[in-house]
């Protein structure tokens, strides 16, 4: 991925030592501890957990006034930073990054779609025609911050290029999730909100167009855009997504705005926002009623079955296709067993399946779905790690091997 901006801290992480994938990197350990606090507070104080969450905030005055209870104001509005830097990058990637070069994007645009495709039909043939047949839509995604802490773990294990196709897949990953969610989750529209909405994007359009670079201008727009989503019934968090495909990814008045943005929110969304996403949703309590409710519930096997199954599969059946029609190799040296490790670990969805699923569900549902998620993405981090440790050591092998044979055809000639 192309990146104008370094930090010192990124020039000594792993995979990469650009500033985005550092600030994913430590992002994942914060996400990671997290989890795991929402998941001690749910259990040592499971009616403290959901008094805390469930309290009501109102902010405004009057007509104006919006009343969300504490874990929607974190998922539908601090969320809306979350999916707003990921509109920033696929605003970058589209224009200067991997998915500006058709041929380089491919591959991993063609195995996003795989690995999308499978896991929501393996979900869908699990809960045929059952009550939880509305959350296909969560196995689709895979957790950036997570699925490159690992990489980080991995580190030179891992070939750069596979570092790239992951990450590009996943920011794929994300549109196809932004639609999903756009599309089928998302409550009944009302019209008149919508065309508020379309109204303030073309407004914003036209502040564009005479050249108005400061950030602080749009602030007004913004919130006025995310008011109108989240009254239109199509999900707040999308006026995120807009807003970062509206932001020029080239140079306005000599400044690169698409940098100032990223470098500014990116670690706020990372260190602050997903955090506590995390708080407010991965808290379960985790009693033998709830463990069995999961074990007989066909929505935690869908879950399970899409990550840890259809993900790895659809990305590497969808890789091997492309490899096919192009001449039956995959660019830059790739192995089919290198996109095996790296499908397994797109099989981590935590953040974007937590979201969709409390899109979809609530009650006993919403719990197993959780545990599900949860269950999943440990097993495909174990499971992707596994994978691409054996193969960097079958790589060294076979390497090795192939040195000691060219210094004996040396030594005989």
């Amino acid at each position: 991925m192309t990146r104008h901006f370094r930090v010192p801290l990124g020039r000594l992480l792993p995979p990469t030592g650009e500033e985005f994938v550092s600030v994913e990197t430590l992002g994942g350990v914060g996400l990671l501890v997290a989890s795991l606090a929402a998941l001690v507070w749910a259990n040592l104080s499971p009616s403290s957990y959901n008094d805390v969450w469930s309290s009501v905030l109102t902010i405004g005055v009057g007509d104006a006034a919006v009343s969300e209870s504490l874990q929607h104001w974190v998922n539908d509005g601090l969320m809306t930073v979350f999916f707003f830097v990921a509109g920033l990058e696929i605003k970058r990637e589209l224009v200067e990054g991997e998915l500006h070069d058709r041929h380089a994007a491919t591959l991993p645009v063609v195995a996003a779609l795989g690995g999308m495709a499978l896991p929501a039909g393996i979900y869908a043939l699990v809960n045929w025609s059952g009550a939880g047949a509305q959350g296909w839509g969560i196995p689709m995604a895979t957790d950036i911050a997570f699925a490159i802490s690992l990489l980080a773990l991995l580190g030179s294990r891992v070939p750069r290029q596979l570092k790239i196709f992951l990450l590009t897949l996943a920011i794929v990953d994300d549109v196809g999730a932004i639609i999903v969610i756009a599309l089928f989750y998302s409550g009944e529209v009302t019209i008149a909100w919508l065309l508020g909405a379309g109204g303030t994007v073309a407004l914003i359009g036209v502040m564009r167009r005479i050249h108005i670079a400061s950030p602080l201008a749009y602030v007004a727009p913004a919130l006025v855009l995310w008011i109108c989503m989240l009254e239109s019934g199509v999900h707040a968090t999308i006026a995120g997504v807009v807003l970062g495909l509206l932001t020029p990814a080239r140079s306005v008045g000599g400044r690169r705005i698409i940098d100032t943005l990223e470098h500014h929110l990116h670690p706020w969304s990372s260190f602050l926002v997903m955090p506590l996403f995390a708080l407010a949703n991965a808290g379960i309590p985790i009693t033998r009623e709830t463990l069995t409710g999961a074990a007989d519930s066909p929505i935690t096997w869908g879950i399970i079955g899409g990550l840890v199954v259809g993900k790895p599969l659809g990305i590497l059946g969808a890789s091997a296709l492309t490899a096919r029609i192009r001449g039956g190799s995959l660019p830059n040296g790739l192995r089919l067993t290198d996109i095996l490790g790296a499908g397994a670990l797109a099989g981590i969805g935590f953040t974007v399946s937590l979201f969709v699923a409390d899109l979809a569900f609530t009650g006993a549902q919403l719990e197993h779905a959780k545990l599900g998620i949860l269950s999943a993405s440990v097993a495909s981090g174990l499971i992707g790690s596994i994978i691409l440790a054996v193969t960097h050591r079958r790589r060294l092998a076979q390497r090795s091997s192939a040195g000691k044979r060219g210094n004996t055809e040396v030594d005989q000639s």
